[in-house]
């Protein structure tokens, strides 16, 4: 990417877009352009076009997505698969029709089977069922990975798909009916700390391997790509993570370490577990000469100073 090249950031204000507008920043990429909600309703094609038109972005981050937690995923699938394609279908359309000379596409890591061989290679995608929780939202990242690879097929574009594993940092989500596990922790943590609380329980049995991103990190692989490579060099999409998991009960003890719970923790075996593992092979990404920096105590310590500074009463 040209140093005074328009960068169209799409959900700058969320967990993914707010660190990729700090990483381009970083780099001194100071041409970025945003636009909240209110001010773009991505699922208006007619307004999507007219962005387009008027601000001929060259390159665009697609971190614009309908997010949520299991319960949200569940309970509201209808919007999870219509928003999200929408906003897809939108986006990567117009990017073409109007030039744009390279596209990232944000996906999940949710779109393999639920009972995918692990570690999970890129090569899994289609190869069993999928989590029937988020199966709505999984669907919608298929199709917008699916779509990147056919315009790149049929129009000769340069749209690179990546599917990131679990995220978390600065701008994360903390409210309990739609939040992920690690943002739920910290503020369920903090919560009981502040109340004096002895003792705290936690669904399943804590067992469960889960590997977690911090989202600086994310944002920097994603520049990493953009910078430095095209989609031929990539495939139809590429995964990026740390490389290793943890138990759900060890993550546990980091958060009240850092937050500085002292209380019990104990697990409600009565609640399901849900997949027992789930970690990306990044063997694809680390041949193309980038890893994970940050190592999990210190990302979640930056996490919950971001959890106090915005929520902390």
């Amino acid at each position: 990417m040209e140093s005074k090249a328009k960068i169209y950031v799409a959900g700058h204000r969320g967990l993914v877009g707010s660190a990729i507008v700090r990483r381009l920043q970083h780099y001194k990429y100071d041409n970025i352009v945003t636009r909240t909600h209110h001010e773009l309703d991505l699922i208006d094609s007619t307004a999507v076009e007219r962005f387009f038109a008027d601000e001929k972005p060259q390159y665009v981050f697609l971190a614009a997505a309908k997010v949520g937690g299991i319960l949200a995923n569940d309970t509201f699938p209808a919007d999870f698969v219509y928003d999200n394609l929408m906003i897809e279908c939108n986006i990567i359309k117009t990017a073409h029709r109007h030039g744009v000379k390279k596209l990232l596409f944000l996906g999940s890591s949710c779109i393999y089977p639920k009972f995918a061989q692990q570690p999970i290679k890129e090569e899994y995608l289609l190869t069993g069922p999928l989590e029937p929780t988020n199966e709505a939202y999984a669907t919608a990242k298929i199709a917008g990975l699916k779509m990147c690879a056919a315009f790149n097929r049929q129009h000769n574009a340069n749209f690179i798909s990546v599917m990131p594993t679990n995220l978390y940092g600065p701008g994360d989500n903390y409210d309990f009916q739609n939040s992920h596990v690690l943002p739920a922790l910290i503020r369920k943590m903090h919560e009981a700390k502040q109340g004096g609380v002895q003792l705290i329980e936690l669904w399943g049995t804590g067992k469960p391997l889960r590997e977690f991103l911090y989202s600086d990190d994310l944002a920097d692989a994603c520049v990493f790509l953009m910078r430095e490579f095209n989609a031929v060099d990539i495939g139809e999409h590429i995964n990026i993570g740390v490389g290793k998991d943890i138990r759900i009960a060890d993550l546990a003890g980091i958060i009240a370490a850092v937050v500085g719970y002292q209380g019990k923790i104990e697990f409600d075996h009565s609640h399901p577990d849900g997949t027992p593992r789930k970690l990306l092979d990044v063997g694809k990404l680390t041949a193309l000469g980038w890893q994970a920096k940050t190592t999990l105590p210190s990302g979640i310590e930056m996490a919950y100073r971001d959890f106090l500074k915005r929520y902390s009463r």
